[in-house]
């Protein structure tokens, strides 16, 4: 199988987030930065995919010269090959940018994958969108926020978490699939595998080499503005008979808290 997966740069959520607000993003200087934890997923599962079925795993990711430590770590994994491609450009939180990206990267320079992985969000972000938009722009079956992924010959069935049960999907391959938390529990990188990425060429694109244009690239999302959430109030302990305490209750559940 010809699988390809894509990973971002996300900063480590047990970091100390600190904002800019005037140029309306993060504070990057002291942050740890990470492989989006979804993306390790999809990455782990092409890894068992390709053990399973022969092929190659290729890893991709869009984005500055930093997200080459993250393709690394993949490679590191066990991935066969890596490539990055650069786009210097601020982050946008522009869902379908990136996916256009994507869509003529894969196109131009990774032509005739049997499966797409994705994370099934970036936890910088939270949007959920690039998988579905990728799809949608190269015109392939897709299953979002997949716990388990069977492929047999040229068919794929997911399985997904839905309330009250799972959803069994089946789709014919090139397909996208988005990795949920439970598909498979990633697996660390070996000594060897480290030495051998650091030994690895990992080709850099530029974004004038997939033929984008300028409204292609143009951002439709704009950031207003940005803050850290206030901080959470301590708990109330209500005290008394339960029927004075039900009435204090419902009280300050309709007047401080107003979900009543």
């Amino acid at each position: 199988m010809n699988i390809l997966v894509f990973v971002k740069r996300v900063a480590d959520t047990e970091s100390r987030i600190r904002i800019q607000r005037e140029a309306r993003s993060i504070v990057e200087e002291g942050l740890n930065f990470i492989i989006n934890p979804y993306d390790e997923f999809a990455v782990e599962e092409a890894l068992r995919l390709r053990e399973a079925k022969g092929g190659m795993v290729r890893v991709i990711s869009v984005g500055r010269e930093e997200a080459l430590i993250g393709l690394r770590k993949c490679l590191a994994m066990g991935a066969d090959e890596a490539a990055l491609v650069r786009d210097d450009a601020p982050e946008t939180y522009d869902g379908l940018r990136t996916a256009r990206i994507i869509a003529r990267a894969v196109e131009r320079r990774f032509p005739g994958p049997d499966l797409l992985l994705f994370g099934k969000q970036a936890v910088g972000s939270d949007n959920s969108q690039v998988p579905s938009m990728a799809a949608e722009l190269l015109g392939l079956p897709q299953a979002n926020v997949v716990t388990k992924l069977e492929i047999e010959g040229n068919t794929a069935t997911a399985f997904r978490e839905i309330e009250g049960g799972m959803e069994r999907v089946v789709f014919s391959l090139p397909a996208v699939v988005s990795a949920q938390k439970g598909l498979n529990e990633p697996r660390y990188e070996t000594l060897k595998g480290i030495m051998a990425a650091k030994k690895k060429a990992i080709p850099v694109l530029g974004l004038d080499e997939l033929g984008l244009s300028a409204d292609d690239l143009s951002p439709k999302v704009e950031v207003t503005d940005m803050e850290i959430p206030p901080q959470r109030q301590a708990g109330k302990i209500l005290q008394g008979e339960p029927a004075d305490t039900a009435r204090e209750l419902v009280v300050l559940l309709r007047n401080e808290a107003k979900v009543i």
